[in-house]
């Protein structure tokens, strides 16, 4: 599958970040990890394996980059410190991840499919409702997007445009039609065991969405579909294998 790691560099973040790549031709798909943050995530998880057929036929390149969860939205501090990490990280996605992907693709142009799973789902999310003319679909796997919940209640503006449940029930004039005419999200929750927590904001999403007249999908899984990578493997290969 033409596996590769490579450490990035990102002025940005002052520092390399590790980036695994998968397949040799194909469209350019980004996954975000978990709460763990890690680029080798979806590999120890079965994922890319699960994707080995449109790998295999050229369909699909994946780019796995690490995030800085561990000082933004997991870490201890100051709201305003924390919140700063994690625009590092979005320039450091728009800025060098995007830009490397386009070269590394030989697409200049390339536009993105977003994905991932728990914590990830939130980041594809991100993307996808803050920069739809980069990111034109994202498949958001048992995903959280009240993101003020990280923060005890605290809150500002820079929060506030990182929160989903918080600027999409306000987004209306030319911000609204960009969002409308440029993305797409796929919102996917489980009823089994650990989609407890999930399942709530995933429907208020998805409610918001269709209120919005954002393109949207809610697919709510079976109460046997749980918080665990033996169901996002099955859901992955459903919808990525309907938009590669």
């Amino acid at each position: 599958m033409g596996a590769r790691h490579l450490l990035l560099e990102s002025p940005a973040m002052g520092r390399r970040i590790h980036l695994w790549c998968y397949g040799e031709v194909g469209r350019p798909l980004v996954v975000f990890p978990s709460a763990a943050g890690v680029a080798h995530e979806w590999q120890a998880g079965g994922m890319i394996d699960a994707l080995a057929p449109l790998l295999a036929q050229g369909r699909m390149k994946i780019y796995c980059p690490e995030t800085n969860v561990s000082q933004s939205w997991r870490a201890q501090g100051s709201l305003e410190s924390r919140m700063a990490q994690h625009k590092a990280y979005e320039r450091f996605v728009l800025e060098d991840l995007v830009p490397f992907i386009r070269q590394d693709c030989q697409m200049p142009e390339a536009t993105l499919v977003a994905t991932g799973c728990s914590l990830g789902a939130m980041y594809s999310a991100l993307f996808a409702l803050k920069h739809p003319q980069t990111f034109r679909r994202a498949l958001c796997l048992s995903g959280r997007y009240r993101s003020s919940t990280f923060f005890d209640g605290d809150t500002n503006a820079d929060l506030y445009f990182n929160d989903p449940l918080a600027f999409v029930p306000n987004l209306s004039g030319a911000a609204l039609d960009h969002v409308r005419e440029n993305t797409h999200l796929t919102l996917v929750v489980g009823r089994g065991n650990h989609e407890h927590g999930c399942i709530p904001e995933t429907v208020e999403m998805a409610n918001w969405l269709h209120r919005k007249a954002i393109p949207n999908r809610l697919a709510l899984w079976g109460h046997d579909s749980s918080h665990e990578y033996h169901w996002w493997r099955k859901q992955a290969q459903q919808y990525l294998s309907q938009w590669f």
